[in-house]
């Protein structure tokens, strides 16, 4: 219970820092939705063009040709956390669609002991109550044609919302703007904008629970933290193309290069940004059963010898379309090639093309 407290009030303590640019604000909006696009280590920046567009790259909502419903579920860290994804997009006319998405990443049923010792120091177990640690991601997406042939636009409008069960609540609000292009020998290009604005989080604690953490955990005398995130911004870039092999087989394939604005352990790193590159397949049957694969989160690992090692996260997956049903499974982080613990993802996406 004391080590559970404890990384409770560390939580507190880094999520809510003094009023600086956060390098990992908000990071539940980096995990990655849909698994057809997780199996193909999130690089799909540039061929995304359905209802999953609205997180990946909002100019590809345009592409879509009816309303399409998408749902994601994963378990990460032994079933500890649990991620939900829902996403509902339609075409207004020929040339703009719009689309609106909900993410939820929680740690549910928490044990709160702060209570369990009264003032006389009575032990009384009917004190413990439960609480939640939840993030949510609501994003509103506009995509357009340009009149520049082969040319998207899209734009998206998030609000953020954190609760930390009574101790903690923010509100937070940032943009992003993506654009496609496709060219005549069916190339495709994309580029998105993640946090444009540098997205903005302003938390409100309550000071009385955050008192009886402290004071639950022995040695922690933390003063209360400043209260307003900000985000830097993100840049991906990605460059795709679909081979069709004897009208039954097709063959995707996209590498995205993904730049943060920082130096850190990626692939390529400089003082002014860091570079890790994806890569990205899939191989589809008569457009029914598709089998994705992928690499990225490439890392300059330190080892024990001060030695460096260059790690990688792998992912695979399979999916099967029938009519305008889409079910998708993906498995990442194969042979623990990277810190995090496996995943199994599965998704859900549905075409309303097949109801008119």
């Amino acid at each position: 219970m004391k080590r559970l407290l404890t990384i409770l009030l560390l939580t507190l303590c880094v999520n809510l820092s003094a009023q600086t640019l956060r390098k990992y604000s908000n990071e539940f909006m980096n995990i990655g939705v849909d698994a057809a696009a997780l199996g193909m280590s999130n690089a799909v920046t540039a061929f995304s063009s359905d209802v999953n567009s609205g997180y990946w790259n909002p100019a590809g909502l345009v592409n879509m040709e009816d309303k399409q419903l998408a749902l994601m579920h994963a378990s990460y860290f032994a079933n500890i956390a649990n991620y939900d994804y829902a996403a509902f997009a339609m075409p207004l006319d020929h040339d703009s669609a719009i689309g609106i998405s909900l993410i939820r990443f929680a740690v549910d049923d928490i044990l709160n002991t702060t209570e369990l010792i009264d003032s006389e120091g009575n032990i009384n177990y009917d004190r413990i109550s439960k609480f939640s640690t939840a993030d949510y991601g609501v994003t509103f997406s506009y995509s357009r044609r340009l009149p520049i042939d082969g040319f998207n636009y899209g734009v998206n409008a998030k609000v953020i919302r954190r609760v930390i069960g009574k101790f903690a609540n923010s509100w937070g609000f940032g943009l992003d703007a993506g654009v496609q292009f496709e060219s005549k020998n069916n190339w495709k290009f994309g580029l998105m904008a993640r946090d444009i604005t540098t997205t903005f989080n302003a938390w409100s604690i309550d000071k009385e629970e955050f008192a009886k953490v402290q004071d639950a955990v022995e040695g922690q005398n933390q003063e209360l933290p400043e209260t307003t995130e900000l985000t830097i911004p993100k840049l991906q870039f990605g460059i795709a193309k679909k081979f069709i092999y004897r009208h039954d087989f097709s063959i995707l394939t996209e590498v995205d290069l993904n730049i943060r604005f920082e130096q850190n352990n990626d692939l390529i790193s400089t003082s002014v940004a860091s570079i890790n590159p994806a890569f990205g397949f899939e191989v589809g049957y008569i457009d029914m059963v598709y089998l994705r694969g992928g690499v990225g989160n490439f890392q300059n690992e330190l080892q024990i010898d001060n030695s460096e090692k260059i790690g990688f996260q792998p992912s695979i997956g399979i999916g099967f379309k029938y009519n305008c049903i889409q079910v998708d499974y993906a498995f990442t982080d194969i042979g623990d090639q990277s810190v995090a613990l496996y995943s199994n993802v599965f998704s859900l996406k549905i075409d309303f093309d097949c109801f008119r």
